[in-house]
């Protein structure tokens, strides 16, 4: 039995038929175009379907910039260009509710204050 949550489910708009046609082409020609380890890709592919409904933000406090640009090449995105800042999942994630009561978003990004659970979702 699922665990109840503290908020209610949030209501997200479903994509348009073009959005998706797009967002299907991108997923296709990432793939083509796509050599070296398959887990890579794959999480990439998990960054763009997962960008729209926690935000760019979260992406960026769990994940280094290293992996960040490597899955925006695979991509061919910049995620800030993509995604919303903040999306409607946006406040499950434990590390950013910790940073923004921090106030210092960016200090728990570059990791200058160490973040307890930042990767983790509640």
């Amino acid at each position: 039995m699922a665990q109840s949550r503290k908020r209610p489910k949030p209501k997200v708009d479903p994509i348009s038929h073009e959005e998706a046609l797009e967002q299907l082409k991108l997923v296709q020609d990432a793939t083509y175009a796509f050599t070296g380890n398959f887990e890579e890709l794959e999480s990439a592919l998990g960054m763009l379907f997962l960008g729209p409904l926690v935000g760019w933000k979260v992406l960026v406090l769990i994940h280094n910039k290293r992996t960040i640009r490597k899955y925006e090449q695979i991509l061919g995105i910049n995620i800030r260009e993509v995604f919303p800042e903040e999306g409607p999942y946006t406040y499950k994630s434990i590390g950013y509710e910790v940073v923004q009561k921090l106030q210092k978003f960016w200090k728990g990004v570059s990791g200058e204050i160490p973040v307890e659970g930042r990767r983790e979702l509640a």
